[in-house]
Formats: structure tokens, sequence, C-alpha cells
């Protein structure tokens, strides 16, 4: 059941993080939240936080996502070189009771249906094949080895069948093979093409402000230490948090150019850099992301990381929930500013699904496999005995996720129009 404080204020909170944000992409983030009740809520994971802190608990913990609605679901390359999917963002990764990530991966789902007008029973429908999913994997983990539970992936040919439901040809076919085939192009040669320049013979990160700014260019609400700091001193500090084969094959690249860009919905207005290198020759580039990685909206409400460093707790909490991860997963400080960030290659075979066009029947589909995925990272982390046990093995789970996911969309729609209200 929903049950909330009356004094909550969930534009109060999404105010208090633009206090730390940069203070000219804040608008930016507001416009983007903006847009629907849908991508309000992909920006307001601080909001479903307080009010999950409020609800009772199992109490069986797992590394949590703490953000696992379905647009942090995708595509990514494994070291290798195959197509899997995953849960790909960490940002606010923490250990906590397993049922907030459900929730939070339910209640997506059906303000995605209501956005694209899908009717009710179809929104609740793809909510319930969703926890079934995440049920039925947690009890098949429960009866395996732990090695066999680790190892475990969905890879291309698994997504396929979980996408076309055996289909080969059709509609679904067709638009899952063309994700497939964009994931598979999205590589740094691709990247330097559409985010680069030639200048006197040079590659230079292109500038597209607000969403990329080139060093050079910044504004004066960046601190000195983002710039000066993270191209030489931030750099030496990523390395040494690599092991030493994987700094052995970025000591092989050539920083070329820097750039600051916004990503996302609601991190718009971190710290996110990019970086271009260069390897062999021009034809040899490498495009790394830079993240500044701040407390998780979690730790307000469980106990703080083990980690001091929110870099590291990202990357940790990464390694941990992902079957295979990128090699170039790093963490570092600023030294005047004190920010953390997190490191990881961009455009490295990374895709996702086209939610804003998914079909009813595609959304459920879609919410099968995420609930599959999430199963697989929270049982890699905690007791898949003791989550099977008790989500048992009939379909009360799912039915009280499903009412509860209901019940939260309204509430985020309703936090939507006051959000919409305070940012006029």
């Amino acid at each position: 059941e929903l049950s909330v404080p009356a004094t909550r204020d969930p534009a109060g909170l999404i105010q208090g993080q633009d206090a730390s944000r940069l203070q000219s992409l804040v608008p930016l983030r507001h416009e983007r939240m903006g847009v629907s009740a849908f991508t309000f809520y992909r920006g307001s994971a601080i909001v479903q936080a307080a009010d999950l802190a409020a609800t009772p608990a199992t109490g069986i913990e797992v590394q949590l996502c703490g953000d696992a609605h379905l647009s942090n679901f995708g595509l990514y390359g494994s070291p290798e070189r195959r197509l899997v999917f995953d849960v790909n963002d960490f940002d606010e990764t923490l250990p906590g009771p397993f049922e907030w990530d459900v929730k939070r991966l339910a209640a997506s789902l059906v303000l995605a249906g209501r956005d694209l007008d899908h009717p009710e029973d179809d929104n609740r429908q793809a909510v319930l094949g969703a926890v079934q999913a995440y049920r039925e994997a947690a009890a098949r983990f429960a009866g395996a080895r732990y090695i066999d539970a680790w190892y475990a992936t969905i890879d291309v040919d698994e997504l396929q069948e979980l996408l076309q439901e055996g289909g080969k040809k059709g509609k679904a076919a067709r638009r899952t093979q063309a994700m497939l085939d964009k994931a598979r192009s999205k590589d740094s040669l691709r990247a330097l093409r559409k985010l680069a320049v030639e200048e006197d013979g040079r590659y230079r990160i292109k500038s597209e402000p607000p969403n990329i700014v080139p060093v050079s260019d910044l504004a004066a609400d960046v601190h000195p230490d983002d710039t000066r700091q993270l191209i030489g001193a931030l750099f030496r500090q990523y390395e040494e948090s690599l092991p030493d084969s994987r700094a052995v094959l970025l000591r092989r690249y050539r920083l070329v150019d820097f750039a600051l860009k916004v990503v996302g919905v609601g991190s718009v207005g971190t710290r996110c850099w990019m970086a271009l290198f260069e390897g062999r020759d021009r034809d040899d580039p490498m495009f790394l992301q830079i993240k500044e990685a701040g407390p998780s909206v979690l730790e307000a409400h469980l106990a703080p990381s083990c980690y001091d460093h929110s870099g590291q707790r990202v990357v940790e909490g990464q390694r941990l929930m992902q079957s295979t991860s990128d090699i170039l997963l790093g963490w570092t400080r600023g030294t005047a500013g004190g920010h953390d960030y997190y490191v990881r290659q961009m455009w490295d075979m990374k895709g996702s699904a086209d939610v804003e066009s998914f079909t009813p029947k595609e959304l459920r589909r879609y919410a099968k496999a995420c609930g599959r995925t999430l199963a697989h990272a929270h049982c890699r982390t905690g007791s898949a005995s003791a989550i099977s046990g008790y989500l048992g093995d009939d379909d009360t789970f799912d039915r009280a996720i499903a009412a509860f996911a209901v019940a939260y969309a309204d509430l985020a729609e309703a936090d939507y129009a006051a959000f919409k209200s305070a940012v006029s």
C-alpha cells in the first residue's frame, strides 16, 4: 500500500538538488523534466526515495540500482565484444531492500504507458509481466549454483526471443533488429564523425551549446578545478583506479580535447565531461565520459555508502550488478572543488529501446526483459533464496506491486503538476 507523509515537498527536494548543479544548466534540467509526467519521474529519484523510506520494508537487502526505471536498461558491448542487455545506470546505487527497485520499475511502466496513451489495463499488464518475470527469475537463481547465477546474462539471442516472443518476422522483429544494429554501429569512429570536427589537421570536439561546450568556451560558473584539474591531475587519479592491465591500455592514448556535455534528464546540471583521445593515429579515437558522482539519493534514508568516494560507489555498484562491465570503468576526484567523478567509455556499442514509440504489446515484452534483468542483478548481491522465498510461487506479490504502481503513478502525476507550477 502507498502511504506518504502529508508534509512531503517534491518540488522542494528537486530545488535542493538544483543548488549544487551548474546554475546555467538548471533551467535546461527543468525543461527536460517538464516534458511529461514520465520525464519528471525519470529525473526525480530523490522524491521516490523519500516516499519509499516511509513504507514497510522486507529487510531483504541487495545492491540497489536506486533508479531502476525502464529507460535505465539497455544494450552495451561486453569485453568479448558481444551485445548484452542489463541495467545501465548506477548513479544512485546503494545496498537496500530489493523491493525499492521493483517498485520504481513498476511505476515507470505505468507512467510510460500513460504517456503513450495506452489503455490502463495494458499498463497494469506490463507491470504484472515485469514482476512475474522478476519472481520467476529469482526462483531459478535460488536453485542455481552461485557461480552459475553470477555468470548469467541476457545476450542478443535471448533478448530477441523476449522482445519478439519467438516470432522471426513482423514489426517487432524489425524494430528489435534495428535496435541491435544501431548499438553495434555505435563505436568511437562513429562518435568521431558525430561529435568532432577537423581543424588544422587535428580533431576537436565540436561546440553545440548548451549540450556540448568545449573547455575553452566554458561559462564562469564552472569551478576552475573542473577545467584545469580534470585535464591533468584527475586523469592521473583515474589511471590509478584502474587495474594495471587497463592502465597500460589507457597510457597508449593521448588526450586531444575536452568538453562539458549535458546528459540525461535528472543528471542535467551535474558536471559531466567528455574527453577525446587519440591512439595509434587519427583513425584510432577513443571517447571517455567523466561524470560527477554525488551521494546517492538513498543515503538520506539507508545506511551511508561504505565508500568515501562517490565515484567508487558508482563503479563498485555497477560491477556488482552487471553481468559484465566496461573495462575502463574507474573513478577520480577534483582537488579544489572536491567533486567526485566516475569514468567510462562513450558510445561503446551502447543502445536503448525506443520507449517513446512502444505499442502496448512491445511495452509488455520489454517489461519482462527488464524484470528478468533486475532479478539477476539483485540475486548476484543478495540472497536469491530469501527473495524467492518471500515472493512465493503465486501472483500475490505481482498484484500487490501492480496496485502500488498505479497508485504511485497517480502521485507522480500530481507531483509533476506541482513541479510545473513551481517552475512557473
